[in-house]
């Protein structure tokens, strides 16, 4: 996780300003591979916005714009807030930190004071469901114990924009479900902007208001669905016809992308 630094627009915007607005962004690494070209992509507050694509086409470059970490090197990228939440791949928490000290990290990090902090830390332990585990090293903890606290980690820094790095691509099927439900109530209530990176379309549907799809390397957009589920959404939508409708048109969309 990091904080990004907000874009010039960000101390102008209003609060009915996109937390994300990417034009015409492209993306040309020093070694000559353009990993983006021309992608236009708009994050609202309250809004969960999935990104499904073939391996290598630059979703996580997206990411790494959205949080600073890299540059666009055509178009505008701006980000609309400084309150930036990033969970990655991988858990990374701190092998020798317990689960308390390593969620309450981040806000450490920020120079935020040790009588705010804790509490705070304590909050989000609880929203991502690890109480009673806060003295419970990584060692001792399931892989979906640990993205669990890695999203608690980021929940102190109370972001308004999210970005997910394929944070349950490595978990089982039963506990990648129960986290994605934990994930829906945690932004319901919290009701922040999600960019989510995901190669399952399934996750990509249920989470999401908004799929877009990428293409092959160079990566752009090739179709966006508006998902009409209402949020709260129930787990037994997964299993409608409605969902596996929308969840084939935005496979056949993906295969067309890459073909």
């Amino acid at each position: 996780m990091t904080l990004a630094s907000p874009s010039p627009a960000a101390t102008l915007a209003g609060p009915t300003a996109p937390l994300l607005d990417f034009r015409n962004v492209a993306m040309t690494f020093p070694n000559g591979t353009t990993a983006l070209s021309g992608v236009d992509l708009v994050v609202q507050r309250g809004e969960f916005v999935s990104v499904v694509g073939p391996s290598g086409c630059g979703k996580s470059t997206l990411l790494r714009i959205a949080s600073g970490l890299e540059s666009a090197s055509e178009g505008t990228a701006t980000v609309n807030t400084d309150r930036i939440g990033y969970v990655f791949q991988d858990a990374t928490l701190l092998p020798w930190r317990d689960v308390q000290s390593n969620v309450e990290l981040l806000a450490e990090l920020n120079w935020q004071p040790k009588r705010v902090r804790t509490p705070k830390a304590k909050w989000a332990i609880d929203l991502v469901g690890l109480t009673g585990f806060e003295k419970h090293l990584p060692k001792q903890m399931s892989g979906g114990m640990k993205m669990r606290a890695s999203l608690a980690r980021s929940l102190t820094l109370d972001p308004e924009l999210f970005l997910f790095d394929e944070p349950f691509g490595a978990l089982d099927e039963i506990t990648r479900e129960r986290l994605n439900d934990e994930l829906l109530k945690i932004f319901v209530e919290q009701k922040f902007g999600g960019l989510f990176i995901t190669h399952s379309v399934s996750e990509a549907v249920y989470l999401s208001t908004k799929v877009v799809v990428m293409s092959g390397r160079p990566g752009h957009l090739v179709d966006t669905f508006e998902v009409p589920f209402d949020m709260p959404r129930d787990p037994e939508i997964r299993y409608t016809g409605e969902f596996a409708k929308l969840v084939g048109e935005v496979s056949h969309a993906l295969r067309e992308g890459h073909s």
